[in-house]
């Protein structure tokens, strides 16, 4: 059994016992064992070298798109704070931390007149994690203006990974999971042809019409099958408005889950389920989960 006692003397945050559910988009979840918030790289770099090698890392965002289970996560949680969250833009290349938000960047890169972000402020979530997913929207994703990634592994060596060689695929990548991302490289194309301001309000204004933004959810639960709309086969399975608990299949677009009534994390994931299963005796396709599911679920003794 781990203590705090056995981690290394780090400068950044490290506490034991985090309520990290309740800063997820659900709202829910059992807390972390242990949380560190590095200072910086280097604290980063000294806190995973000196680790006791056989303890779990877990790497979180914001947690768009995670759903933290009734139990909790063992081991130690890592969220890259401030230091990893700055942009440097030169020419079209913008330098971007790990934990700085999708919207952010693509703020950043229409105020610098670069195309090809637009779609980002439509993805509630970090870069770091956007990139491991291959995250995207309105037939654009990450990948496709990513040029290259620095990462640390869990052993604490830092790698770099050019996109090109990373295996990106729909909502997926090669990136291994032990490696966390810390910083990224994007080109953008300068000189657009259009308004750039005019397509993030269009996305934003889409986004804002056709998602249920006011109530609690981690975006798309599940992924597109080939050829086929998640939502669609949701919508003829009879799934549309379906509960279970606290929690909810959204009116407004059926492939998201939201926490409609002080759902728990087992509701969210249990109705989550019962839909993959509707689904596949309704169409024979079963659906994948696009939201990570992380953690244990609450143990009859918890």
């Amino acid at each position: 059994m781990f203590t705090i006692g056995d981690f290394p003397h780090v400068r950044g945050v490290l506490r034991e016992n985090e309520d990290i559910g309740k800063k997820s988009f659900f709202g829910v979840g059992g807390p972390a064992q242990f949380f560190f918030i590095p200072e910086d790289m280097n604290d980063l770099v000294f806190f995973l070298r000196e680790l006791p090698e056989d303890m779990p890392i877990t790497i979180l965002g914001s947690m768009s798109n995670v759903l933290i289970r009734s139990g909790g996560i063992r081991g130690v949680v890592i969220v890259l704070g401030e230091w990893f969250s700055k942009i440097f833009v030169e020419n079209s290349v913008l330098e971007v931390g790990a934990a700085v938000s999708c919207s952010k960047l693509s703020t950043v890169a229409m105020n610098n007149e670069l195309t090809g972000f637009e779609f980002l402020m439509g993805i509630p979530g970090t870069i770091g994690g956007a990139i491991k997913m291959n995250a995207g929207c309105y037939e654009a994703t990450i990948s496709s203006v990513l040029v290259e990634c620095e990462g640390i592994s869990s052993s604490g060596q830092i790698k770099w990974l050019k996109s090109s060689d990373i295996g990106f695929a729909y909502r997926t990548s090669k990136i291994p999971d032990d490696l966390i991302i810390t910083r990224a490289w994007f080109r953008g194309i300068p000189n657009a042809g259009y308004s750039i301001p005019k397509k993030v309000n269009e996305i934003t204004a889409k986004r804002r019409n056709n998602q249920p933004l006011s109530q609690r959810s981690c975006g798309s639960a599940f992924k597109n099958p080939n050829g086929k709309k998640a939502w669609e086969l949701i919508e003829a399975a009879g799934c549309r408005g379906m509960r279970l608990g606290g929690a909810m299949i959204s009116e407004k677009h059926c492939n998201f889950i939201v926490n409609d009534n002080n759902a728990t994390a087992d509701d969210i994931e249990n109705l989550g389920e019962l839909v993959i299963q509707k689904v596949l005796e309704n169409s024979g396709i079963r659906l994948e989960w696009e939201i990570l599911r992380l953690g244990n679920k609450r143990s009859a003794e918890q």
